[in-house]
């Protein structure tokens, strides 16, 4: 069973950095893809990074290319999530998941783990 613990967010204006950090543990870390996505006041949860198992080419959702990078550290089994340039509309909850075997799926239903969440609010 693989527990996944967000931290790292907060308030930052217009402009800013933030990076997120996703804890994991009860799982062998280096078999899960691993995603981040968020979720905005009456919206629905969408995509926004992920990197697949084997360490291969990541994916980003195209309101975030440019600006977001998701790395992991297998020694630390965590996965981050570097955003830079925050505009208003990054403000959400961001969400850590973890799919076994994952690749590119981009999917909510497709990650079987989710973390708690973290608060992201950007002030213009």
């Amino acid at each position: 069973q693989m527990q996944l613990v967000e931290s790292g967010g907060g308030v930052v204006q217009t402009g800013g950095s933030l990076r997120l950090s996703c804890a994991t543990s009860g799982g062998t870390f280096s078999y899960y893809g691993m995603a981040w996505f968020r979720q905005a006041p009456g919206k629905e949860r969408e995509f926004v990074a992920v990197i697949p198992w084997d360490g291969g080419s990541t994916r980003y959702a195209d309101s975030v290319t440019g600006r977001f990078t998701i790395i992991r550290d297998l020694a630390k089994k965590t996965v981050y999530l570097q955003m830079n340039s925050l505009q208003p509309a990054d403000t959400a909850v961001y969400y850590c998941a973890a799919r076994a075997y994952g690749m590119e799926e981009v999917a909510t239903a497709r990650y079987s783990y989710w973390g708690q969440g973290t608060q992201v609010s950007v002030s213009s």
